[in-house]
Order: C-alpha cells, then sequence, then structure tokens
C-alpha cells in the first residue's frame, strides 16, 4: 500500500460558486509531487488537539508554505513587515511537529515548513531577508517564483538526494538567523541558509525554496521512500 502523506493547510477565506467562507485548503501542487512521487496525500487541518492519532495514522509529514511565523514563537518582537500571522495554524502545526518529532516521522519542511522546523529546534529567523542580504531576489514579485542556485552541504542527505547544486523556484521575505539544533545542509548563493536537517531523524529534511512549483522528484521522492521504510506498521506494531 503507498505510504499516507499528510500535508498540513491553511485556514483562509475562500470563494466558490455562490459561497464565501473560511476553508480549510492547500495548493493542489503539494498533493500532486506526493502522488507522483508514489505517496497518498492526506490534507491535515491545523488544530493542536489530537495530534497523536493524527501522526499514528500517517507515514510522512510535509509542512506546506504559507504565511510568516508568530515571531514569539522564536522569542522575538513582530517587524511591521512580518505579516499574515495565523495564531491557530502556528499553534496547530507546532504540536503536530512536536508529535511527529516524538515518533520520529519522516518530514519534509517547505519555506514557512522550514522556518517552523527551526523555530521548534529552538533557531531563530531573519523577519526580512532583505535587509540583511541587500536584495529582494528570494520572492521576486508579488505572485511569481523567483529562481537562485543552492548550493548543499558535503555529506549531507539533502546533498545525497540533490546533487551538490541546484537552481530553485523561491518565495519568501524572511530567513533563517540560526538553525537551532538543526544541521545546516544548503546554502544560496549569497550565504543565507536554505536548507536543515535532523542527522538522527530517519528523514527531516526542511528546504527554504518550493520544490511542489518544479515536482522536484529528489526530496518528495525521498521522504515517501523514507516513509515506506518507516511506515505506521513499524512504528505502531499490533500488540
Amino acid at each position: 500500500m503507498p505510504p499516507l502523506i499528510g500535508i498540513t493547510s491553511y485556514v483562509e477565506q475562500a470563494r466558490w460558486g455562490a459561497w464565501d467562507r473560511e476553508c480549510t485548503l492547500v495548493p493542489q501542487v503539494y498533493v500532486t509531487a506526493v502522488h507522483a512521487a508514489g505517496g497518498r496525500a492526506l490534507v491535515v487541518p491545523p488544530l493542536p488537539e489530537g495530534v497523536d492519532d493524527v501522526v499514528a495514522a500517517l507515514d510522512g509529514l510535509v509542512l506546506a508554505g504559507g504565511n510568516d511565523l508568530d515571531p514569539a514563537l522564536y522569542g522575538a518582537e513582530r517587524d511591521p513587515r512580518t505579516v499574515g500571522i495565523r495564531p491557530r495554524r502556528d499553534a496547530g502545526e507546532v504540536a503536530l511537529l512536536r508529535a511527529a518529532e516524538e515518533a520520529d516521522l519522516p518530514v519534509l519542511g517547505i519555506c514557512r515548513g522550514m522556518q517552523l522546523m527551526v523555530a521548534v529546534a529552538g533557531g531563530r529567523l531573519v523577519q526580512h531577508l532583505p535587509d540583511v542580504v541587500g536584495h529582494e531576489r528570494h520572492q521576486g514579485t508579488p505572485g511569481v517564483y523567483s529562481r537562485h542556485p543552492v548550493d548543499t552541504v558535503p555529506g549531507s542527505r539533502l546533498g545525497g538526494l540533490l546533487g551538490d547544486r541546484v537552481e530553485v523556484p523561491s518565495y519568501h521575505h524572511q530567513g533563517i538567523a540560526d538553525a537551532g539544533s538543526l544541521a545546516v545542509s544548503a546554502y544560496a548563493d549569497d550565504g543565507t541558509i536554505e536548507g536543515v536537517e535532523e542527522p538522527a531523524a530517519h528523514f527531516r529534511i526542511g528546504v527554504l525554496w518550493h520544490p511542489e512549483q518544479d515536482m522536484d522528484g529528489g526530496l518528495f521522492t525521498g521522504l515517501v521512500a523514507a516513509a515506506t521504510a518507516v511506515s505506521r506498521l513499524t512504528r505502531y506494531p499490533a500488540c
């Protein structure tokens, strides 16, 4: 049976047909990427309750991109350019990630998802990256992904999946100041941190770019392979 991969989701106001209501949603491209890699996707709403049951039902987890994190998660005051904070999503995903870490569930964090991994690992974010690097090439124009090269760290799991260098689609204005307890596994050409991982885990990798936009088989295939090897049947054997 294909491994079941959870994908975290947004709660946003949405309109379709005659309706204009709050919805749980995630871009379809995440689902497509999981299925293309051989997994089966399950959209996970951002609820802090019952996360242990959710993790027990999954074989892997994708922490999807989205709005800025609340800087309180990493002990900082909010910069005026930190926008779109969603406390309900923050609380739900922090609880879910901690439960996933406890169970050693394979995890892939994408953009905001990587930032969440860093915050939970005791790290800190740069709230507006152009202040540090002097350019806006990581975000590009509204609604359009920019592209830039990323170099992986030799010997890292990320490097083993992607090779030494890859060009990536990027859309973020925040970066990583300190990766906390995570190992840095990739850098952009301006020296900013683009990838992190937990070497002691079966599979726990975060990237600041959007591999789902390129249908980047390396990361999603790696996640699905790890989820297949460490399935819920292995983690929770029958009594």
